[in-house]
C-alpha cells in the first residue's frame, strides 16, 4: 500500500500548489512555453474560396435604390415601406390596416422609453390634428432620459452586463455600474455608434482619453471570473476567450469563439484567425493583488499623473507618521522587556519578545491569544510625554488618512502596461500549455478585402494600440458587418426579431436576412455622413413612387420630413429609430389575418406588427409608473429590491451578497437593480431576464405557470396594487365609477367599455362583501377599509390582464 500513500501525498501537494492563495509577486499566471516560428497555416489555417468570400454578410454594402411599387403606393411613407411592400406584393400579400392612434402611442412609448404613456399625454395626442404630430411625439420620446434607460438595457443584454463575477462566491465587480451609466448617457446624447464602439474597445487608446472613455472599456471586463481558479494560466485565457467571443458576436455577428480549439467546422474561420484576434487583447492585464481584483482611478493622462503624484505624497506622509509611531513603540517595548515584569505566561512573554520573522507557528498563536493583555501591560509603562506624543501621532495619522486623494472616479477596467506586447501563440486544441507557433495580431482572413493599415506603436505610445486598430477596422467604410449588425439589432428591438433572426451570427450557419435589400439600405443610411432626404418623394437616390395626383378635395396632407435639421450625421442611432417608428410598416395593426398567415406564418415579410409581451423590466417599471411610485432618479450604484428570506438563504453564502433594501430606492427603473449573477430578482427572472454569462442576442419568451402565480400572488404585485388603489382614491375620490375609469386609463391607456365597467363594479361589490365577512369572522384587530382593499384587488386584476403585459 506504500504506492497508495505516495500517490495521496502527491495529489495533496498538487492540490495545495494549485489552490493556495497566490502571493502578490506571483499574481500573474506562469509564463507559457513558446513554440519557435510562426504557426503553420497548412495545419491551423484554411484555404479560402470565392464562395467563402462571397457570403452575403461579407459582401460590401452598396447603396440600394428603394423599390417604388405602383400598387398601394400611397401606403409608402418612407423607403422602409417601399422595401416591405415590394416583398409583400411578390407573395401576393397586402399590408395590414394601420393601428389606431391610441395603440400606436402606447406601442411607440413603450418601445422608446420602456414606460406607458400618461393619460394626459394620450389626451393631448388624440386632440392634436397637426400633420407632424407623430414626428413630434417621437422627438419628445427620443429626447427623454428614459430613452437611454430603455435602449441601454438592450445593449447591456448583448454585452453580458452584471454587477458580480459569477461562480461560487459571485463577488462584486467594483464600480461596474459606471459602465451602465456610460451606456445610458451615450445613448441619450446620441453618441455616434462608431465612437461608442471605439470607446468600449479602446477608450484608453484614443487620442484624448478621459474618465468617460476609460470607463467605457469596462465592457471588456464584464464577463464571469473565477476568483479561485485551479490554474491561473488557463483562467487567463478563459478571460481572453470571453473577450474574443463577445467582441466578435456583439459587433461582427461572427462565431469566432468556435475556432479556439480547431478550425471552425462550418464557417470560413481558422484557428489562426482566432489567435490573431486574441493577440489584439493579449497585452491586457487585470489590476489585482494576489487574487483580489481592484478598480483604478481613471481620467486624462495629466489628471492621472497628478492623481498618482498626490497618492504617492499621501502614502509617504502616512508612512512617515507610522514610522514615528513604530519608533516610539520600539522604545517602550524595549523598556518593557528590560523590566521583565509581566503577568503573561512565560511562553507568551517569550513569544512577544521574539521578532515576527523568527516566531514559530505556536508562538504566532500565543501572540494572537494574548495580544490584548500584552498591549495593556506595555501601555502602563508609557511616560506622560510618551502618552501625549502617542496620542498626537495617532490623531495626525487619522487626519492624514481621512484626507486621501479622491479627485478621480474609479472604474473596473483592464490595464495595458507600456512596453512591447507579448507574443501570441496558436494552441493545439486550445490548450495554453501546448503552443504550436506564433501569430501577429490581425483580423479574419475572409475579410481581407476590407483590411486597413493598423495604428503603429511608437516609443511614446502608452499601449500597443492594437485595440484602437481593431476599432478603426470595424468602423471603416469598407467593413461590411458592423453597420449591418447594429441596424439589425435596432430592427429587432422594434419588431421582436431582426431582419436576420440569428442576431449574433451572420455566418453561413446563421439565418439569411428576410429582406437583404432593406438591411443593406438601413446599414448604408446609418454609415452615410449625409443621408438622403427621408421623406416621401425625397432625392439623393431615394426613388419613391410617383402616383397620379389625387382630386383636390381628397388630397392627403403633405408628409412631414422624418428628419429635422441637425439630426443627420453618420452612425447616429436616434435618426434610425425615428425612421423605423414613423414608417407605415411599424404603424400597422397587430391583428391576425388567416390569409397572410397561410403564406407567411412567421410574419417575416412584416404583414402586421407583432404582438409582443413586455420584458421583465418593462413590466416592473410599468407597474411602478401606473401607481405613481416610480422613482425617476438616474445613475449611481445598483439598488436592492426586497427579496424573500428563503430566497436569500439559497445563495452559496447565505445572508451575504445582497444589499440593504430601501423602499424609495428600490422603486427606481429596473435598469438600476443590482444584477447578481447567482441571485436574480425572482419576479424578473421568471419573466425571462437576460442570461448574463454570455452575449444575449435575444431573450426567450416562455409561458410557465409560475409566472401567473407570481404576478397574482407575489408580494411585489400585491404591495404595488395597494399603492395603485391609494393613487386612484387620491385622483378620483370615492366615486367608484371614476376610480374604474382612471384605473383603465392608467393601466391600459383606454377607457373601459360599458360591459367592463359593469363587471368591475360587480367585482368591487363581491370583494367588499367578502372582505367584510372575513373581518367579522376573524374578529381580532380593527376592520379594514373595505372599499380600498376591494379596489386594490381590482388593481391587481388589471396588472394581470394580458393587455397590461403585452404591446399590440
Amino acid at each position: 500500500m506504500r504506492w497508495v500513500a505516495l500517490l495521496a501525498i502527491a495529489l495533496l501537494a498538487l492540490l495545495i500548489s494549485t489552490t493556495a492563495p497566490v502571493a502578490a509577486d506571483d499574481a500573474q499566471p506562469v509564463p507559457i512555453p513558446k513554440a519557435k516560428g510562426p504557426a503553420d497555416p497548412a495545419v491551423y489555417g484554411i484555404e479560402l474560396s470565392d464562395d467563402d468570400r462571397s457570403h452575403w454578410a461579407f459582401r460590401p454594402i452598396v447603396p440600394v435604390v428603394p423599390p417604388a411599387p405602383e400598387k398601394n403606393a400611397e401606403w409608402v411613407r418612407n423607403p422602409i415601406d417601399g422595401f416591405v411592400l415590394a416583398g409583400l406584393q411578390k407573395k401576393g400579400l397586402a399590408p395590414s390596416p394601420p393601428a389606431d392612434d391610441r395603440t400606436w402611442l402606447r406601442r411607440v412609448t413603450f418601445d422608446l422609453t420602456g414606460l406607458p404613456p400618461a393619460p394626459e399625454e394620450l389626451d393631448a395626442f388624440l386632440k392634436d390634428e397637426s400633420t407632424d404630430r407623430r414626428a413630434r411625439v417621437v422627438d419628445r420620446l427620443l429626447a427623454s432620459p428614459n430613452y437611454g434607460i430603455r435602449w441601454g438595457r438592450r445593449w447591456l443584454d448583448v454585452v453580458r452586463y452584471a454587477d458580480t463575477n459569477g461562480y461560487e462566491r459571485d463577488g462584486d465587480k467594483p464600480h461596474a455600474w459606471r459602465y451602465r451609466d456610460y451606456v445610458v448617457n451615450s445613448l441619450n446624447g446620441d453618441k455616434p455608434f462608431d465612437r461608442f464602439l471605439t470607446e468600449q474597445l479602446a477608450g484608453d487608446e484614443v487620442d484624448e482619453p478621459n474618465a468617460e472613455t476609460m470607463i467605457a472599456t469596462t465592457f471588456l471586463r464584464l464577463g464571469t471570473w473565477d476568483d479561485e481558479p485551479a490554474d491561473p494560466t488557463v483562467d487567463r485565457y478563459e478571460q481572453l476567450d470571453d473577450i474574443v467571443g463577445t467582441v466578435s458576436a456583439t459587433f461582427l455577428g461572427m462565431t469566432l469563439r468556435c475556432a479556439r480549439c480547431h478550425n471552425h467546422k462550418f464557417e470560413p474561420l481558422s484557428q489562426i484567425d482566432y489567435a490573431r484576434m486574441l493577440a489584439i487583447f493579449e497585452p491586457l492585464k487585470r489590476p489585482q493583488l494576489a487574487r483580489i481584483e481592484f478598480d483604478v482611478a481613471v481620467g486624462t493622462p495629466a489628471e492621472m499623473e497628478a492623481d498618482q503624484a498626490a497618492v504617492a505624497r499621501h502614502e509617504a506622509a502616512v508612512a512617515a507618521v507610522k514610522e514615528q509611531i513604530k519608533a516610539l513603540e520600539e522604545v517602550v517595548r524595549g523598556r518593557y522587556f528590560a523590566l521583565g515584569q509581566t503577568k503573561l505566561p512565560l511562553e507568551a512573554y517569550d513569544a512577544h519578545k521574539t521578532t515576527e520573522d523568527r516566531r514559530t507557528s505556536a508562538q504566532d498563536r500565543l501572540v494572537k491569544e494574548t495580544q490584548k493583555q500584552f498591549d495593556e501591560e506595555v501601555a502602563k509603562i508609557h511616560t506622560a510625554d510618551e502618552s501625549r506624543l502617542r496620542e498626537a501621532l495617532a490623531s495626525s495619522l487619522k487626519t492624514i488618512e481621512a484626507a486621501a486623494p479622491n479627485t478621480l472616479p474609479r472604474a473596473y477596467v483592464w490595464r495595458e502596461p507600456a512596453g512591447p506586447p507579448p507574443e501570441t501563440q496558436v494552441f493545439r486544441r486550445g490548450n495554453p500549455m501546448t503552443p504550436a507557433g506564433s501569430v501577429e495580431p490581425g483580423f479574419p482572413a475572409v475579410l481581407d478585402a476590407c483590411r486597413i493599415t493598423p495604428v503603429v506603436q511608437t516609443p511614446q505610445s502608452r499601449t500597443s494600440l492594437r485595440r484602437l486598430s481593431l476599432a478603426r477596422w470595424m468602423t471603416s467604410p469598407a467593413n461590411p458587418l458592423v453597420a449591418r449588425v447594429i441596424v439589425n439589432r435596432l430592427w429587432q428591438g422594434h419588431f421582436g426579431d431582426g431582419l436576420v433572426t440569428s442576431e449574433n451570427d451572420f455566418g453561413v450557419m446563421g439565418n439569411a436576412p428576410s429582406n437583404p435589400e432593406l438591411l443593406d439600405w438601413l446599414a448604408h443610411v446609418l454609415k452615410a455622413p449625409n443621408s438622403p432626404s427621408l421623406r416621401k418623394g425625397g432625392e439623393a437616390g431615394v426613388s419613391l413612387p410617383k402616383t397620379d395626383a389625387p382630386e383636390a378635395n381628397t388630397a392627403p396632407p403633405p408628409t412631414p420630413p422624418l428628419l429635422r435639421r441637425g439630426e443627420d450625421g453618420a452612425w447616429r442611432l436616434k435618426r434610425m429609430h425615428k425612421l423605423i417608428v414613423l414608417s407605415s410598416t411599424y404603424g400597422q395593426s397587430s391583428d391576425w389575418r388567416d390569409d397572410a398567415a397561410k403564406v407567411d406564418v412567421d410574419n417575416t415579410l412584416q404583414w402586421r406588427f407583432p404582438y409582443r409581451r413586455l420584458e421583465a423590466e418593462a413590466v416592473r417599471d410599468a407597474v411602478l409608473a401606473v401607481n405613481g411610485q416610480l422613482n425617476p432618479k438616474m445613475g449611481g450604484p445598483g439598488v436592492y429590491p426586497k427579496i424573500a428570506r428563503e430566497v436569500l438563504e439559497s445563495q452559496s453564502r447565505p445572508g451575504l451578497g445582497w444589499g440593504k433594501y430601501d423602499e424609495r430606492e428600490a422603486a427606481r427603473r429596473s435598469l438600476y437593480v443590482f444584477v447578481k449573477r447567482s441571485l436574480l430578482v425572482p419576479e424578473m427572472e421568471l419573466l425571462d431576464f437576460a442570461d448574463t454569462n454570455t452575449s444575449c442576442e435575444q431573450r426567450p419568451v416562455s409561458t410557465i405557470p409560475t409566472q401567473a402565480l407570481t404576478l397574482l400572488n407575489g408580494e411585489f404585485l400585491n404591495v404595488e396594487s395597494r399603492q395603485f388603489a391609494t393613487r386612484l382614491i387620491r385622483d378620483a375620490g370615492s366615486d367608484r365609477a371614476a376610480q374604474i375609469d382612471r384605473a383603465y386609463r392608467l393601466a391600459l391607456c383606454r377607457e373601459p367599455s360599458a360591459d367592463e365597467k359593469a363587471a368591475a363594479l360587480a367585482f368591487l361589490d363581491r370583494q367588499a362583501a367578502q372582505i367584510a365577512e372575513e373581518d367579522r369572522a376573524n374578529g381580532a384587530g380593527p376592520p379594514r377599509d373595505v372599499a380600498q382593499v376591494a379596489l386594490a384587488a381590482l388593481c391587481l386584476v388589471l396588472y394581470n390582464v394580458n393587455e397590461f403585459v403585452y404591446v399590440d
